[in-house]
């Protein structure tokens, strides 16, 4: 005698998980303040993902990119929780950005977002491209 078993009928919808391990890069807690202030600003949900990544470009050959996002691909994206903040990094950019630290400056001289990345070999005067 054999059993039969149904699937039930109320499914539920599976947010993306976010990677509870290491992340490869790390926001402040300084930078995730402004991110949050820019994100309330623009009127963005609270789902909203912080999406880092490189791109061609810039005097030294890459330039960083931030960017929002409302949905993440588990294939291609490294999506970590950072002081309640999602943050996706695509695996290609993963390669470059892997150890990268990313922090708000608030000075009197200027103000923005800083990368400390150790990857880049050498980096603009301005610190908004690199090398590696």
């Amino acid at each position: 005698m054999s059993e039969t078993t149904t699937a039930p009928e109320n499914t539920e919808t599976v947010a993306t998980p976010v990677q509870s391990g290491p992340s490869i890069i790390n926001v402040t807690e300084g930078a995730v303040g402004e991110i949050k202030r820019v994100m309330e600003e623009q009127g963005m949900s609270d789902d909203s993902v912080l999406r880092v990544g490189v791109a061609g470009g810039g005097c030294s050959g890459f330039s960083y990119s931030l960017g929002f996002d409302e949905k993440t691909d588990a294939g291609k994206d490294h999506v970590s929780l950072q002081h309640g903040l999602k943050v996706a990094v695509d695996k290609k950019s993963a390669l470059y950005l892997d150890g990268t630290t990313i922090d708000f400056y608030n000075g009197l001289d200027k103000r923005g977002f800083t990368f400390d990345n150790p990857n880049a070999k050498n980096s603009c005067g301005c610190g908004s491209s690199f090398s590696s």
